[in-house]
């Protein structure tokens, strides 16, 4: 570890959790205060100090997070140094919480994601139906040529073919990028939003696209965001394209899971049957999961 951290800590421990190509420690200095410290490549700097500065845009809008102390240079790369989350992983509490209390929890990532959309997207960003539809169209070419298929898969091709349109117009906003229970934690009962590593800018409700994971560990959460998002029930035009979003996410997650074996790619196929579940063969844009209240 660079000689700089141990002058500043006392102790330094890896982390080994999560996707995130970055190297991740607890780092505790001489007083006895925690601090989640991340390492990074030096060819990400540039990205690296751009998160940083809209990480400090988001806490200051008041969301509940890692809070960004400091950003610099090291011997392996650059570094963030942010607050430590005294906290339980969010998707492992919500089965031991009631209905009510996931739902209500559910209702605050909602809002506390309403509060993410409020910064804007760079003024040179493409146009999102152009690009979303290239994103389309690569999701689709690589599933055709990944060599594995899910049964009623021509369902969610037919939906995302004769529903281009719906992104058309569509506003753009900061992405927080990976807006889901594994990526959230409870501290001391208080709901708390962790690791915008994979931030971007889009139609704010693509953000939704990640809300499977939530689902799968409660759709009284799940239900809850989307009623916490919008103050009340959202609009159909909503729904549409989060199945749109969802179903786009579906076909690339087939040859995304190739790469980390078998039991990842269960794992997709498996999602493939829910999701086309969840949306009766793409006939129903609300999915079966939705509720209206806990």
């Amino acid at each position: 570890m660079d000689s700089a951290f141990s002058k500043r800590f006392v102790s330094i421990e890896p982390i080994n959790k999560g996707w995130s190509d970055d190297k991740k420690y607890c780092a505790i200095d001489a007083d006895g205060i925690k601090y989640l410290l991340r390492v990074s490549p030096t060819s990400r700097h540039e990205s690296r100090n751009r998160l940083f500065g809209l990480m400090q845009e988001v806490a200051a809008l008041g969301v509940p997070m890692c809070l960004p102390i400091d950003f610099g240079t090291c011997d392996d790369g650059v570094y963030h140094i942010h607050s430590w989350i005294d906290g339980e992983d969010l998707g492992q509490k919500l089965p031991q919480l009631s209905k009510s209390e996931q739902y209500a929890l559910g209702v605050k990532s909602g809002q506390f994601l309403e509060k993410i959309h409020t910064l804007s997207a760079p003024k040179e960003q493409e146009d999102w139906a152009i690009h979303f539809n290239r994103k389309v169209d690569r999701n689709i070419a690589k599933y055709m040529e990944c060599g594995f298929k899910f049964d009623g898969d021509h369902h969610i091709l037919n939906y995302l073919e004769q529903n281009r349109h719906l992104l058309e117009g569509r506003p753009q906003c900061f992405h927080h990028g990976d807006y889901h229970v594994g990526n959230m934690m409870l501290e001391q009962g208080k709901l708390m939003i962790i690791d915008f590593d994979r931030y971007d800018f889009g139609d704010p409700w693509d953000e939704f696209n990640r809300i499977v994971w939530s689902v799968a560990a409660s759709p009284y959460f799940a239900s809850g965001q989307l009623m916490g998002y919008f103050g009340g029930k959202p609009p159909l035009a909503f729904f549409r394209l989060l199945a749109y979003y969802i179903v786009s996410n579906t076909m690339a997650s087939i040859p995304w899971a190739i790469a980390y074996g078998q039991d990842e790619i269960d794992t997709m196929l498996k999602q493939s049957q829910d999701v086309l579940a969840w949306f009766d063969n793409m006939k129903n844009p609300i999915p079966t999961w939705f509720k209206e209240n806990e």
